[in-house]
């Protein structure tokens, strides 16, 4: 494994914060896309950019990365203002990935993974080891994938090969415009479990856009609600999100069913437990810390109204149903 500056290796330990302050964006036509919008992602975080179309969510996300120039107010990577730095070099320390992938058809995918280290100078062998690292680490094997073409591979394998290219100088900050949306819904799900895994080995800073809630709720760390000309409706935890919208704006956008999206979000905690009854017969189990919706739809799909709860295989204690709906309004 490589661990020198720019290698798998080191990838989680290069990560930076991202301030908004006051970030404008108004055309020439009078359109304000932003009016004034700020809010920090800390580190490390994966946050979630969400609301109706025309919000300007995209507009953000490429404000970043100075595809869009803002009007007016501050864009900090860390400590530093990069409305004030060359817009190209700028682009080379942040990933990009976007719906439609990008890449280029007539490059081989192990050519588009090392576009950037190319581009920065890299040596040939360090190239070459860091690609085929990084498709391992999205789940390509780069004997069998490093020489295809983009037509020759999958809409997911693309996904796959996009994220692997914005990945490859090891950069600072990710940004993700609607990823996962050009794909039918079960290779989304899929692509959603392998990037939770990925973020969890890599720990990037990511500002991810989308329009589908339930993948902004399994996926962020927090999750920014935007209503029309980018103003922050609220920005919290998914849990805190769906148990207490702040506004009638965002209570009406996360729907009627935000209790069953929490749900989804809430782990079974040992305080919520009775006591494991004497007999357990035919009551299924869920670990400790797995979620409230797991318990429920396990005890729905053995017809029982309690499940037992485990750690490393041993019950700890059980939930019934009531319980695992309380935790829901919690």
């Amino acid at each position: 494994m490589d661990v020198t500056p720019g290698g798998a290796g080191d990838a989680g330990h290069r990560a930076a914060s991202i301030t908004l302050d006051g970030i404008r964006k108004r055309y020439p036509d009078g359109t304000e896309a932003v009016r004034e919008l700020s809010l920090e992602v800390k580190a490390g975080e994966l946050v979630v950019l969400i609301g109706p179309s025309g919000c300007g969510k995209s507009t953000v996300l490429r404000m970043v990365n100075r595809l869009i120039e803002p009007t007016g107010g501050r864009i900090l990577l860390g400590d530093e203002d990069i409305t004030r730095v060359d817009p190209v070099r700028l682009r080379r320390r942040i990933g990009y990935v976007i719906q439609n992938v990008g890449l280029f058809p007539h490059q081989t995918v192990s050519a588009n993974v090392g576009t950037v280290p190319r581009l920065l100078g890299w040596p040939k062998e360090r190239i070459r080891r860091r690609t085929g690292e990084l498709l391992e680490l999205v789940g390509l094997d780069p004997a069998q994938f490093g020489r295809r073409y983009p037509h020759e591979l999958s809409g997911g394998q693309r996904q796959r090969v996009g994220v692997a290219r914005a990945l490859a100088a090891d950069p600072v900050v990710l940004l993700m415009d609607e990823p996962f949306s050009a794909v039918d819904p079960i290779v989304r799900t899929r692509l959603q479990e392998e990037f939770l895994r990925l973020q969890a080995e890599v720990r990037k800073t990511i500002v991810l856009v989308t329009h589908d809630l339930d993948e902004a709720v399994r996926l962020g760390d927090r999750i920014a609600v935007l209503s029309e000309g980018g103003r922050l409706e609220q920005y919290d935890s998914p849990g805190a999100l769906l148990g207490a919208p702040a506004s009638p704006f965002v209570r009406e956008f996360v729907g009627a069913d935000r209790g069953v999206r929490r749900l989804a979000v809430t782990p079974v905690p040992r305080d919520a437990l009775a006591p494991v009854p004497p007999d357990r017969t035919g009551l299924p189990t869920v670990a400790l810390g797995g979620s409230a919706y797991d318990a429920l739809a396990a005890m729905l799909t053995a017809g029982t109204d309690a499940v037992l709860v485990t750690v490393d295989g041993e019950p700890v204690g059980a939930l019934d149903r009531t319980g695992a709906l309380e935790l829901s309004r919690a």
